[in-house]
């Protein structure tokens, strides 16, 4: 198994930039930031920091979205700092959520999202392709790659992102939803015409290492407001009681009243009341590194080969160094890599 770390580009940046060394340090592979240029400070600007100030980690975008920049502005911005660094880079990417929603928009359609997949990629990697009409190709390339990740809760989704993308993001770290979802997705593959095994599969959620497991649930509940903005809207899709997505993920948002994007991510957010004690369980990983251990030991064997672990919580650099001494030594190098080199 792999391992990535999600910040936040909070200021000052110099912090964000310091936690991505201390998670190199610890055996990290890839920093992950969001990516809301509202909320937080822009991180394709940080992460010419993160990439000079460190020597292996990827960088990328937990996850961007084809409305809030053009595709071809999007694709430069990897292209550049592969160019600058050598090929170190990742895109997550999605339909959109508070960066759109909090400037008034809505997120992007699933055909919108191919669109940009396939778009973003070959321009950063130096091929042409065709955009607003034009063909067109970034000349100054030389030898690019970009892997491109898709992040997807509903059955469409996660038929794109198995047609289209190079790997999975799944934002929730229960695994009865995994084991659904991944069903889907090497369905869908399989369908395609394409391997499954060959495309990655990440799982992204908070994690907290430490013994006072109260403390911890109230520290990452805003991670069961996050998912649920992307429930309600599968819920108003396909319905509550349809069976198309499974209740272990929709039922728990039945209480949920509203969402204010001012907190979103951050702990204490006032909107993530109606989160209950037991989906905080299942959502995140808590507890002592041991627990984490053999959580993340269930969701390899359930194919899952990357965990990017959210660190928006007040034990960062020891959840960190916890990950660092337990966690990745007794997890990495058991599953095939899928990152970029």
């Amino acid at each position: 198994m792999r391992f990535g770390v999600v910040l936040q580009t909070d200021p000052p940046a110099t912090r964000v930039i310091e936690l991505a060394g201390a998670a190199e340090n610890a055996g990290f592979d890839t920093v992950w930031t969001f990516d809301s240029p509202v909320l937080w400070q822009e991180p394709f600007v940080i992460y010419s920091r993160i990439l000079e100030a460190t020597q292996q980690v990827t960088v990328g975008t937990m996850v961007t979205n084809p409305r809030s920049r053009d595709w071809t502005v999007t694709a430069s911005l990897f292209a550049t700092l592969n160019d600058m660094f050598g090929n170190r880079t990742i895109c997550g990417i999605g339909r959109g959520d508070s960066a759109v929603r909090v400037v008034g928009r809505k997120p992007t359609s699933l055909e919108e999202v191919t669109g940009a997949i396939r778009t973003i990629r070959a321009l950063a990697e130096g091929r042409q392709v065709q955009v607003h009409g034009k063909e067109v190709r970034i000349p100054w390339i030389r030898d690019g790659h970009l892997a491109v990740w898709m992040a997807a809760y509903g059955p469409k989704a996660l038929e794109v992102a198995a047609r289209e993308a190079d790997g999975l993001i799944l934002q929730i770290a229960d695994p009865f939803v995994i084991e659904w979802a991944i069903g889907r997705f090497h369905a869908a593959a399989a369908k395609a015409g394409r391997d499954p095994v060959s495309l990655s599969i990440c799982v992204a959620a908070p994690a907290y290492a430490g013994d006072d497991l109260a403390h911890q649930r109230d520290q990452v509940r805003w991670f069961g407001g996050m998912v649920g903005n992307h429930v309600a809207e599968l819920v108003s899709r396909y319905g509550q009681g349809s069976g198309t997505v499974p209740r272990e993920l929709t039922a728990y948002i039945e209480q949920r009243q509203g969402y204010d994007y001012s907190h979103h991510g951050r702990s204490g957010n006032p909107d993530t009341e109606f989160v209950p004690d037991d989906i905080i369980d299942r959502f995140c990983i808590l507890g002592p590194a041991e627990q984490h251990v053999a959580k993340l030991r269930r969701l390899q064997e359930l194919g899952v080969g990357h965990f990017a672990l959210y660190l928006m919580h007040d034990a960062q650099d020891a959840t960190l160094a916890a990950y660092g001494a337990h966690v990745i030594p007794n997890l990495q190098g058991h599953s095939p890599a899928n990152l970029p080199s």
